[in-house]
């Protein structure tokens, strides 16, 4: 089997985990921290904003099935990439809208997507999304992976990450798993 990886950030990872697990073609998706300056983070020193750590997820997909730049306009469907360091009610620079390219390809595929999202002004502010290369990943506490398939009817779950849920299904239901 074709595997490829991916690392976004586009608030709490809980999310974009949700998101991710139900599009076609992916095969595992870790929560985690990815772009700060201390080797294997806590959730309390990231969200202490201590340790330069946005909350990302890594996506190991099948390009053959779904491709990076499908997992990409998902992405800008799915969170706000005009707003900085923020996401909703969350706020501090671990909810920063970062794009991490695993490759020359995957950088230059996601700097074109926000040039032509830019143009077409898609959005009605500047898109402040970081598209850079990618530091080391680390995989987040046990506690936090598939955190909406274990917490369905947890507070934040029904109030922030249900409705992303329902947007990605709406938007792409192409792309949904079986």
């Amino acid at each position: 089997m074709i595997s490829e990886k991916a690392i976004l950030g586009g608030g709490c990872f809980w999310c974009l985990e949700a998101v991710y697990q139900r599009v076609q073609g992916v095969q595992h998706v870790i929560s985690g921290y990815a772009g700060g300056h201390i080797e294997n983070p806590s959730y309390e020193a990231v969200c202490s904003e201590s340790t330069g750590h946005a909350e990302v997820v890594q996506i190991e997909f099948d390009p053959t099935a779904v491709t990076y730049r499908q997992l990409l306009e998902i992405f800008f469907v799915i969170h706000d990439p005009t707003t900085l360091n923020y996401q909703g009610n969350d706020v501090g620079t671990q909810y920063r809208s970062v794009i991490y390219a695993l490759s020359e390809q995957q950088l230059q595929s996601a700097k074109e997507l926000v040039r032509e999202l830019e143009a077409q002004r898609h959005f009605s502010d500047p898109i402040v999304t970081e598209v850079i290369m990618a530091p080391v990943f680390y995989p987040a506490e046990d506690y936090h992976q598939n955190y909406y398939r274990n917490h369905p009817f947890q507070g934040y779950c029904m109030a922030v990450v249900g409705p992303k849920v329902s947007k990605f299904k709406k938007t792409f239901a192409t792309l949904l798993k079986d």
